[in-house]
């Protein structure tokens, strides 16, 4: 079996490579940006594609459409553990879902699940995808990767000038995106953005508590 390892941090890229090579005898390919992952992806074919979403370039969430569409099985390995990530990677034809956080034998599972064309997502993830099933309903799709960001440092209690600090950006900048976020979601009111990015954050409830 080939498995293409897709994440812009070779020590991760290395590491992964190992567990897979020795637990299930795969063969690794290894990318660490959109385009040279896309090209090999479409020259290799692998039988699975394990893609971290913060790539160099266009970014994971860009490259999981492309490789649905070219036939290829996508499992998404992301630091990010919200499940906004996980519906709008799903949404996008990822064929599961976990976090980075995972230990090696879920992971082996997940891959081998995924290999087999069965959706997998991370207990955790899941859980909180069924908990939030009606805010995930809405269309997230139509977010970009810089608009799910904003989302999760607004969900983090994080204020627009912080956030624009953090992102190297204008306080103009993140707040008119935060403008077009709310007319993406159908939110009315700011208050209301940042009380459903709160719901969507990893162990956030919808009154905006996190878990205990």
């Amino acid at each position: 079996m080939n498995i293409l390892l897709v994440d812009d941090h070779t020590v991760v890229r290395a590491g992964l490579g190992q567990l897979l090579s020795a637990s299930l005898g795969a063969t690794i390919l290894e990318a660490a940006d959109t385009p040279t992952a896309l090209e090999v992806a479409l020259r290799a074919r692998p039988d699975l594609v394990v893609l971290d979403l913060g790539l160099p370039g266009a970014g994971g969430l860009w490259l999981v459409p492309r490789l649905r569409d070219a036939g290829l099985r996508v499992l998404v390995l992301s630091m990010h553990a919200d499940p906004i990530y996980a519906r709008r990677a799903l949404d996008a034809g990822a064929t599961g879902y976990v976090s980075k956080t995972i230990g090696a034998d879920d992971l082996l599972d997940a891959i081998r699940q995924a290999m087999g064309g069965q959706c997998y997502v991370e207990t955790p993830i899941a859980t909180l995808l069924d908990e939030h099933r009606d805010v995930l309903g809405r269309d997230f799709g139509r977010l970009t990767a810089r608009d799910l960001d904003i989302m999760r440092f607004l969900g983090e209690g994080r204020s627009l000038s912080d956030i624009a600090a953090t992102l190297g950006v204008s306080y103009k900048t993140v707040a008119n995106t935060a403008g077009m976020i709310k007319t993406k979601l159908g939110v009315a009111r700011t208050a209301d953005l940042i009380r459903l990015a709160i719901a969507t954050q990893a162990g956030g409830t919808m009154d905006g508590r996190g878990a205990a």
